[in-house]
């Protein structure tokens, strides 16, 4: 079972990722991949390199179309407020219409991997937690210089608390599938970290 001679490798990375989303990294073998794309283990390494290696690509394919992806656009004519509550609106929408309840692919790997010391892709998994929860610190400190929220809020701490929030929806999201039960959730914490706005 040679290629296919018509192998489309972005569409194959689509399925991975897929694959990956449902059934976890550890269970996404070379294997495993290889039957799902009809190829053979010698043109997954091909194509791919290594199984890390393609991890990467479809965490990349993820996260292009996650639905916090707004939040590394340019900000310069958004109110950021609006923003995250739009985007968290928007997160709480997509896990409830996941007829499969996967969650989030990157925090479902995390889970796998992050208390295995020096594994790759589990550092790799964490960098990108702590990558996104900077992004949040980042347009936390842009809402104070524009007077979005007072001058002596703790940016930090309520990046964190947000990045928290994103992490516990997709969980949650694996139990409750309504989408006004999750919104409500998030939109309890945004009121309660004074982060909510609809302007």
């Amino acid at each position: 079972m040679a290629r296919p001679s018509n192998f489309d490798r972005d569409n194959a990375v689509q399925t991975a990722m897929q694959e990956i989303w449902s059934a976890g990294f550890d269970a996404s073998s070379v294997k495993a991949i290889s039957e799902k794309l009809g190829i053979t283990r010698s043109s997954y390494y091909n194509a791919f390199g290594t199984r890390e290696a393609l991890f990467k690509e479809a965490l990349a394919a993820y996260f292009a179309q996650s639905p916090d992806r707004i939040l590394y656009t340019d900000v310069s004519n958004v109110p950021i407020l609006t923003l995250l509550t739009s985007t968290l609106r928007d997160i709480c929408a997509s896990r409830a219409q996941d007829p499969e309840a996967r969650g989030c692919l990157a925090v479902n790997c995390l889970c796998e991997k992050a208390d295995t010391k020096g594994d790759p892709i589990g550092d790799l998994l964490i960098d990108s937690i702590l990558t996104s929860a900077a992004r949040l610190e980042e347009l936390l400190t842009i809402a104070v210089s524009r007077g979005e929220l007072p001058a002596e809020t703790d940016v930090h701490g309520k990046a964190l608390a947000l990045q928290n929030l994103i992490i516990g929806i997709s969980a949650f999201s694996k139990a409750v599938h309504n989408k006004a039960d999750l919104w409500l959730t998030a939109r309890t914490t945004l009121e309660g970290l004074g982060l909510y706005s609809e302007e």
